[in-house]
C-alpha cells in the first residue's frame, strides 16, 4: 500500500550521521560495523531504497539545528546564523538527492497531484523518486522572520516552532513558560505565509497559546499519547481533542520510549519492554477513540530520529516494515478504507486542504 510518512530526518542522517542514503540498511550497517560514537550505529532504518520497497512514495523531511541554550543540557550551536547555514546545508543535501533522481521535492497541489500519479502508474520494478515535502524541526535557525519567507520560497511549508529545551521562538520537550513576542510574531507570519503548524514538541504553554494566536492549518507530525505514556513530549487527551477539532492528523512515532511507559534509554530493549507494533496501535486507537473516527491519525515514524533498531518496536526491521501497519490495524478491527487514510489519506487529504 502507498504510504505517507509525515516525519523523517532524512538530511540529519546524511550529514550528522554520514550516511549515503542511497544504500540499503543492511550497506549502511556494514559500514558503521564497531562504530559507537552515536546511538543505533550498525542498527540503521531508514534510507532510500527501503522506503521504495516499503512503497513509502511520500515523505515529510526535515531541516533540523537547534541553538544552545545558557545552562541546557540539550546540545546546539552558538549562534541562529550557524543554525541557519547547517540548515542551507540540509537543503543542498535535499537538491543533490534531486539532482541524482532519488529524491523531487513537493510543494503545492499541482505538484503533489503529479508525484502521486507517477507512483500509481509506474511499471512494477520502476525505481521511483521518493517524494517530499520539506518541514523545519524547531526555528532556532531562522536568523529573523525575513528568513522564514526566504526558506518558503525555497519549498519550505511547515514549521515546528520548538524542539527539545528552551528555544528562540518557543520552549520544547522538557522545559516550560510562554512564547514571546518573537514566537508570537513568527506564528503571525506563519499565517500570512499559508504554512503548516506543526505543533510536536511544544511544551504545554506554548502549544496553548500557539492554539489560540495560530489560525492556519495544524498538523503533530510525530506524536504518541501521555494517557498510555506519562510524559511532556507526549500530548495529553485535551490537547488531542483541540487537534481533532482543528482537523488535524497526529503521526504515530516509533520512538520506543513513547510508545511503552517504563522504558530506561541504554537500558531496556524493545523485545523485553513487549514495544510493538501492536503497542503503537494502542496509541492509534486512543487517538481514535477521542474522536470517533479514524480520520485523524497518520504515520510519522521518526525511524531516523537518532535512534535504531535498539529503540524501535521490535517487529521492525527496517522502514519497509511500516507496511506491517495494515495487518495490525486489520487484526484491531479498522476497516480498510480506515486503513488506507492512515497509510496516506489522512494526511493527503491534509495537505490538499491546507495548500487549496
Amino acid at each position: 500500500m502507498f504510504t505517507f510518512d509525515i516525519h523523517l530526518d532524512l538530511a540529519m542522517n546524511a550529514l550528522e550521521w554520514n550516511r549515503d542514503l542511497r544504500l540499503n540498511v543492511a550497506e549502511t550497517d556494514r559500514l558503521e560495523a564497531g562504530m559507537t560514537d552515536l546511538p543505533g550505529r550498525g542498527m540503521s532504518t531508514v534510507s532510500l531504497p527501503e522506503l521504495r520497497k516499503g512503497g513509502v512514495g511520500l515523505v515529510v523531511a526535515t531541516q533540523i539545528a537547534r541553538c544552545q541554550s545558557p545552562g541546557s543540557s540539550f546540545k546546539g550551536w552558538q549562534s541562529p546564523e550557524q543554525a541557519w547555514a547547517h540548515t542551507q546545508g540540509q537543503l543542498a543535501w535535499y537538491r543533490s538527492m534531486e539532482e541524482e533522481g532519488e529524491m523531487v521535492q513537493v510543494r503545492d497541489l499541482n505538484g503533489l497531484e503529479s508525484h502521486l500519479r507517477l507512483w500509481k502508474d509506474a511499471d512494477s520494478g520502476t525505481p521511483l523518486p521518493v517524494g517530499y515535502i520539506l518541514s523545519l524541526e524547531g526555528a532556532d535557525s531562522l536568523v529573523t522572520l525575513s528568513h522564514l519567507e526566504r526558506a518558503y520560497d525555497y519549498g519550505l511549508r511547515a514549521v515546528g516552532p520548538a524542539h527539545y529545551g528552551t528555544g528562540r521562538y518557543a520552549n520544547g520537550t522538557a522545559s516550560s513558560g510562554p512564547m514571546g513576542r518573537d514566537g508570537l510574531e513568527l506564528l503571525d507570519e506563519m499565517d500570512r505565509l499559508g504554512m503548516i503548524l506543526d505543533a510536536t514538541h511544544l511544551c504545554d504553554d506554548a502549544f496553548w497559546q500557539a492554539m489560540d494566536r495560530f489560525k492556519g492549518p495544524v498538523w503533530a507530525s510525530h506524536q504518541n499519547c501521555r494517557a498510555i505514556v506519562g510524559h511532556d513530549r507526549q500530548f495529553s487527551d485535551e490537547q488531542l481533542t483541540v487537534l481533532i477539532e482543528r482537523d488535524a492528523v497526529i503521526g504515530a512515532a516509533m520512538d520506543a520510549w513513547m510508545i511503552v511507559p517504563g522504558w530506561v534509554r541504554k537500558e531496556s530493549t524493545p523485545r523485553g519492554m513487549g514495544c510493538s507494533l501492536d503497542r503503537l496501535v494502542d496509541h492509534i486507537d486512543h487517538v481514535c477513540q477521542l474522536a470517533g473516527n479514524a480520520d485523524h491519525v497518520c504515520i510519522g515514524s521518526d525511524l531516523d530520529g537518532g535512534y535504531g533498531r535498539e529503540q524501535c518496536p521490535y517487529d521492525i526491521e527496517d522502514v519497509s516494515s511500516l507496511r506491517l501497519m495494515v495487518d495490525r490495524l486489520s487484526n484491531r478491527g479498522y476497516r480498510p478504507g480506515e486503513i488506507e487514510g492512515v497509510m496516506h489519506g489522512n494526511a493527503l487529504r491534509f495537505i490538499m486542504a491546507a495548500w487549496s
